[in-house]
């Protein structure tokens, strides 16, 4: 089992920046990929940035692609999303999760975060 905490949520005015934090209680966590999820209000979940065990690809959806980066750093069983230039559009609750590959399909995952709430205001 492995157990991930999400702290670094918050808000944000347009334009601004926040460090998202996916933090594993195994280290085992550097085998695997992880993936960044996100549900606004009234909609489905869905992918947001991956990165590979170690950390040598990385892939992201094209609504924050040239936003959003996504690094890891095994030592510290951490993974982060900063997020560069927020939007309205990006408030929501986002999620972390590990699984074997780093996919755009939740199904691939095995581990959740509880999530972590971003709001941008305008």
């Amino acid at each position: 089992q492995v157990q991930l905490v999400e702290p670094g949520g918050g808000s944000v005015q347009a334009g601004g920046s926040l460090r998202l934090t996916c933090a594993a209680s195994r280290r085992t966590f550097s085998r695997y990929a992880v993936g960044w999820f996100r549900q606004a209000p009234g909609k489905e979940r869905e992918f947001a940035a991956a990165i590979s065990w170690s950390g040598g690809s990385t892939y992201y959806a094209d609504s924050v692609k040239g936003r959003f980066t996504v690094s890891r750093d095994n030592a510290k069983n951490t993974v982060y999303l900063q997020m560069n230039s927020l939007k309205p559009e990006d408030t929501a609750v986002y999620y972390c999760a590990a699984g074997p590959a780093p996919l755009v399909a939740q199904a691939a995952y095995d581990y959740w975060g509880q999530g972590t709430q971003v709001t941008v205001s305008s």
